[in-house]
């Protein structure tokens, strides 16, 4: 197994989060039991109130993807990333080690770098002022201090940013107050170990604008209930009805899996690969593709030859930006004339397809009329996303713990 590296600012507390602004007895319907639970309320899809409340208590108030570690693979390297209302600098120092802090010069509040923006320079220098500070965070130059030459430099240093390292990802805590960044991966550690996603190389990168909410696009992935409708080169692959998703699991993660066709290698228009399948799979491994949220912002679909990632930004309730990565096996990039795009092109059809869907169910959303719905047989892992959500709006940590398996209410 990978191992899990979590870096704290200090003492983290277990959250009591006030709770979201949504109705009470909507959120509690649905907790029922699967078959009788109902979506959640329509305000969780298109209310400022409630993505505010997200920004602050899912997104800076958890654990949250800023992208692959190996962005910052140089001494000097830095990144800025939005993270719900907080922007954080990632930074890699002159020991190598990776660093994190707020994305905000103590002088007066500038950015430190753009969000998005990166950069490979000895110091972090802020644009406004040119307050510099080392890249392990502590204050170096202040401009024509003057009178202010007595300034304690010690407590001017960049603000810290809890942070961890899994798979070759970075997590981000903004507040500090999320449970450890173990036991929100829980057992997904365990089940993508073989993928050795710590050592893949990202090959090719699609950027993707999407008109609806976050969680919508989160309920599509899902679900292979529209895949028939929606995706017939899809199901010509891996049928809509092979496999099954994962029971409740620990930690904050939803997921499931689903078969490859006889014929094919893997996930591709003609089902074959142009890549080298993982070394550590297993002969069952080789036959399937998992397909894993760890909530609230990384999907993670792990096939037998590649990995395909969605990193999701909220950007208003019915607006969303989304960061689609595929990445390799070192051994098949250095291939002579390695090219990614069997897995490229089949996923930027499959996503956009998705993407036509996903923004009409939005516009659905958001009619006064609209009522929520209930869940089929087929979408079970829906049900536990949106019951994970509901628990974390009544105040509760976005992940299940052992003890919770017992009832969702």
């Amino acid at each position: 197994m990978a191992q899990i590296a979590e870096h704290s600012v200090e003492e983290f507390v277990i959250m009591n989060r006030p709770t979201a602004p949504l109705p009470d007895g909507a959120l509690r319907a649905t907790l029922q039991p699967f078959g009788h639970a109902r979506m959640l309320p329509r305000e969780a899809y298109i209310s400022d109130a409630v993505l505010a409340w997200e920004r602050a208590h899912l997104f800076d108030g958890g654990w949250v993807c800023a992208g692959r570690v190996d962005a910052l693979g140089e001494p000097g390297s830095q990144a800025a990333v939005r993270v719900g209302d907080t922007g954080v600098l990632l930074v890699r120092d002159t020991t190598g080690e990776l660093r994190a802090f707020a994305n905000i010069c103590r002088h007066r509040g500038h950015e430190l770098l753009a969000c998005g923006a990166t950069n490979m320079r000895g110091v972090v220098q802020c644009p406004y002022h040119a307050w510099s500070y080392e890249l392990d965070g502590r204050l170096r130059t202040v401009p024509r201090a003057g009178h202010m030459a007595h300034l304690d430099h010690d407590r001017l240093g960049l603000l810290p940013v809890r942070h961890a390292e899994w798979g070759g990802w970075v997590f981000v805590n903004v507040d500090g107050r999320a449970p450890a960044f173990e036991e929100h991966l829980g057992s997904l550690a365990g089940l993508a170990a073989d993928w050795e996603c710590e050592r893949l190389v990202v090959a090719a990168t699609h950027h993707y604008d999407l008109r609806a909410n976050w969680k919508v696009a989160c309920e599509n992935y899902h679900e292979c209930y529209h895949c028939p409708l929606i995706h017939p080169e899809l199901c010509r692959i891996s049928p809509a009805d092979s496999g099954d998703n994962f029971p409740l699991v620990d930690g904050g993660w939803v997921g499931g899996f689903m078969h490859l066709v006889d014929e094919a290698e893997t996930m591709s228009l003609d089902g074959r690969s142009g890549g080298v399948v993982f070394r550590a799979l297993n002969d069952a491994q080789r036959r399937e593709v998992l397909y894993v949220n760890l909530l609230p912002n990384l999907l993670v679909s792990l096939h037998p030859d590649y990995v395909m990632t969605h990193r999701i930004e909220p950007l208003t309730p019915g607006t969303s930006r989304i960061e689609c990565q595929w990445l390799f096996a070192p051994e098949a990039v250095d291939q002579p004339g390695f090219d990614p795009s069997y897995a490229v092109d089949f996923w930027d059809l499959t996503n956009r397809q998705d993407w036509t869907a996903v923004e009409s169910v939005q516009r659905g959303l958001a009619s006064a009329r609209f009522v929520p719905g209930v869940f089929t047989e087929s979408e079970d892992a829906v049900y536990h996303f949106a019951s994970l959500l509901a628990s974390a709006y009544l105040g509760g940590p976005l992940l299940r713990r052992a003890t919770d398996h017992t009832t969702l209410v």
